[in-house]
């Protein structure tokens, strides 16, 4: 559902990413970590299509670019991009208008319930906590149903409540046949979520395991990635 192929991206003579090829298939969790500076977020926001970079991303088998890709591809950044003079309800119902969606108003009550934003439909963009604004940049995210979906630090900044049900939800989606890419640093956040995993350093995709590999080591996630990323290992 996800295809990163051969993608570079240069900002003058620094090197972001470097040939960064990465396949995310239906029903699949792939974790993405690495230090901070690693080139994780940029990855992350070329498949967004913020960013121009050499190489081809396809988001069930369109150009990431393109208005069938955006369709289905889910993005909650690591720092949330509100308006500041729209209230939580607003905010809602301009990604449903922007998407199209009908019948999208129980969802939308469905999904400030979860994370407790009902009682804060009226507060403007402005006026909500940081955590507050990453849940609801959660919920805008995932109001249009994508199928493909990238969660850049998506804990960062949430109670311990809201932490559970996204991680509740992101079994959720897992389960209906959704492509899953979280970029993070924290890797117990993601301990008993992931399905793959591709672990950058210095731009460049150092390692890939996924947990059937790691099934019959006596090696954690954690122990591969310290040994990955302090160079341990070759």
């Amino acid at each position: 559902m996800l295809s990163v192929r051969g993608v570079t991206k240069r900002y003058g003579k620094l090197v972001a990413n470097d040939n960064i090829s990465l396949d995310v298939g239906p029903g699949e969790i792939t974790v993405l970590l690495g230090p901070n500076g690693a080139g994780k977020s940029t990855i992350i926001k070329c498949i967004a299509g913020l960013l121009r970079f050499d190489g081809e991303i396809l988001i069930n088998g369109n150009e990431n670019k393109s208005i069938p890709a955006k369709r289905d591809l889910g993005y909650i950044p690591e720092i949330p991009a509100l308006y500041d003079l729209l209230t939580v309800w607003e905010h809602m119902e301009f990604i449903a208008r922007a998407y199209s969606l009908e019948n999208w108003k129980e969802d939308v009550e469905a999904l400030l319930e979860r994370f407790e934003l009902t009682d804060k439909k009226k507060k403007l963009g402005s006026e909500l906590s940081k955590g507050m604004q990453q849940k609801l940049s959660i919920c805008c995210g995932l109001l249009p149903k994508p199928k493909v979906i990238l969660f850049d630090e998506p804990m960062v900044g949430l109670d311990p409540h809201a932490i559970k049900e996204l991680k509740n939800m992101i079994v959720e989606l897992r389960q209906d046949g959704n492509a899953i890419l979280i970029s993070t640093h924290m890797l117990d956040s993601v301990e008993e979520l992931w399905d793959s995993t591709n672990i950058m350093v210095e731009g460049k995709i150092a390692a890939r395991r996924s947990r059937n590999d790691m099934a019959g080591s006596q090696e954690s996630l954690e122990e591969l990635f310290f040994s990955i990323t302090e160079g341990d290992r070759a």
